[in-house]
C-alpha cells in the first residue's frame, strides 16, 4: 500500500517547482488525478490529466460522498478527488502526491491520518510573494492583489500542517522536502 503526500501553499511560494523535482526522484511517487467540471483542453484526456464530468454528475458524486474535498471554484466549475481513485493508486502500490489548496489538504490529512504527510511551502513573507506574482508577468494588479488576499489567508493554515517548508532558497526548500518525504516514506 502506498502513503499520500499532500502539499499546500499560496500561488507563487514555488510549490509547482518543488513537486516536479520530487517527481523526478525515485520516490515512486504519482500525482493524484483530479476530478473537473470544466471540457478537456487541448490534447488532456479523460482518466490521464483529470477525470471530466459535467456539473451535475459531479454534484451527484458530492451528495453520494465521493470526494475526499472539491471546491466550485465559480458557478459551476468544479474541481475535487475522488477517494476510488486514490484507493486504486494506492492498491497499485504508488504514493501519491496532491497539489490541493489549504482546505482540501487539511481534509485529505484527516480522512488518512498517519498514511498522509501534510506539507506546507511558505514563501519567505507576503512582500517577497508579491515580488514573485508581480515577476512572473502574467497577472493583473487586481489579480495579484486578490491573489496576496488569499495567500494571507492560507498562511493562516501553516500550523494545521506536519511540516512547512520555507521556500527562501528553492535548491534549500527542494532538498529539505526530499530528506522529509524520503524518511516520512521508509518508516
Amino acid at each position: 500500500m502506498g502513503k499520500l503526500i499532500i502539499f499546500s501553499a499560496p500561488s507563487g511560494s514555488g510549490k509547482s517547482t518543488i513537486i516536479n523535482y520530487l517527481l523526478k526522484q525515485n520516490l515512486n511517487l504519482a500525482f493524484s488525478i483530479s476530478a473537473t467540471s470544466r471540457a478537456p483542453r487541448g490534447t488532456e484526456q479523460n482518466g490521464v490529466e483529470y477525470f471530466f464530468l459535467t456539473p451535475d454528475e459531479f454534484r451527484q458524486k458530492i451528495a453520494d460522498g465521493e470526494f475526499l474535498e472539491y471546491e466550485e471554484v465559480y458557478t459551476d466549475r468544479f474541481y475535487g478527488t475522488l477517494k476510488s481513485q486514490v484507493e486504486k493508486q494506492l492498491s497499485e502500490g504508488q504514493n501519491v502526491i496532491f497539489d490541493v489548496d489549504v482546505v482540501g489538504g487539511c481534509n485529505i490529512k484527516k480522512f488518512y491520518g498517519d498514511r498522509a504527510l501534510s506539507v506546507f511551502i511558505q514563501p519567505p513573507s507576503v512582500e517577497e510573494l508579491r515580488k514573485r506574482l508581480n515577476g512572473r508577468g502574467t497577472d493583473t494588479p487586481e489579480v495579484i492583489e486578490s491573489r496576496i488576499a488569499k495567500a494571507e489567508f492560507e498562511l493562516s493554515y501553516a500550523d494545521k500542517f506536519d511540516v512547512v517548508i520555507v521556500n527562501d532558497e528553492l535548491e534549500k526548500a527542494q532538498a529539505e522536502a526530499l530528506e522529509i518525504i524520503s524518511n516520512f516514506l521508509k518508516k
